[in-house]
């Protein structure tokens, strides 16, 4: 079953590709009339079907994650480069046999970055191990972007558990892989960046935010905004890494000129320590 949809998947892109490629060609993408209008690639991809898609890519995860009672997630956003410890080590030893100074302080510096995907991993094993031992409808899932880095290391910390966890992907022209430790059947992915923030928060009960770069910060102020315009409930909001969110953004500034409130900083937390970040929402729910 799980070749059969493969294969199905696999031919409906190069049949995107091919007609991508004809266009590119000056050929006009012709629908085939004869054909079933949600089998018809080039009808489906029509500017006057983005309502569908926009249904579609909306509805499809809701259900998947329904069906298997995936309803309140602990979302954790981070950057997509960040590489395990393991790995960094790896990169630095062979950075320094290769004698390229430019290649060494890059490796040493993912190797300091290695600490967070550590971190974000043994966050992820903690919301898990705790769930794990409550009923279903009580049980937080890990939910992430779905790709590499601190993504990776959320997922693979509540695969270590051996729970259920959840990845929404997007097609992106780079950096955006799917990672090996999603569940299969909670890998979902998407084309429409908007949809795909739809469902980060429509389950979300707390957002954990490591260092990362523009995708983490759309997505943080993306939460900070719902949730102080009061278009969102309030959840836990938690800045991972003290040091670089501190150098990154000066909250304060924003606070003198007054452009946000003194108590929108209550809005979040920081923290340096994955337990007392879980802490810091287990303390929210009173769980």
């Amino acid at each position: 079953m799980q070749a059969n949809t493969q294969l199905n998947e696999c031919r409906l892109t190069d049949a995107r590709t091919e007609l991508r490629q004809q266009a590119h060609n000056g050929k006009p993408l012709q629908a085939d009339a004869h054909c079933l209008a949600f089998a018809d690639p080039e009808f489906m991809s029509r500017r006057e079907t983005r309502g569908i898609r926009f249904q579609l890519e909306m509805l499809k995860p809701d259900l998947g994650q329904a069906e298997q009672g995936i309803e309140n997630t602990v979302v954790v956003y981070g950057s997509a480069r960040f590489v395990a410890p393991d790995e960094a080590a790896a990169q630095l030893a062979e950075a320094e046999a290769s004698g390229d100074a430019l290649r060494v302080q890059r490796a040493r510096q993912a190797l300091r970055n290695a600490g967070y995907y550590d971190q974000a991993r043994q966050f992820a094993r903690l919301v898990a191990d705790y769930s794990e031992r409550q009923r279903p409808a009580d049980r937080l899932y890990i939910c992430t972007g779905g790709g590499p880095g601190i993504m990776e290391a959320a997922n693979r910390g509540a695969h270590d558990a051996g729970a259920l966890n959840v990845g929404l992907n997007i097609v992106l022209p780079h950096e955006q892989i799917d990672n090996r430790f999603i569940s299969p059947s909670l890998s979902f992915k998407f084309h429409y960046f908007a949809l795909r923030k739809m469902h980060f928060m429509m389950r979300a009960k707390a957002l954990v935010a490591f260092p990362g770069g523009f995708g983490t910060l759309d997505e943080l102020f993306e939460v900070l905004t719902l949730v102080q315009t009061r278009k969102a409930k309030p959840v836990p909001i938690v800045l991972f890494g003290s040091d670089y969110w501190k150098r990154l953004i000066h909250f304060d500034v924003m606070v003198e000129e007054g452009t946000i409130c003194a108590q929108d900083l209550d809005l979040f937390h920081y923290t340096d320590d994955p337990r007392q970040a879980w802490d810091l929402i287990r303390t929210f729910y009173r769980l």
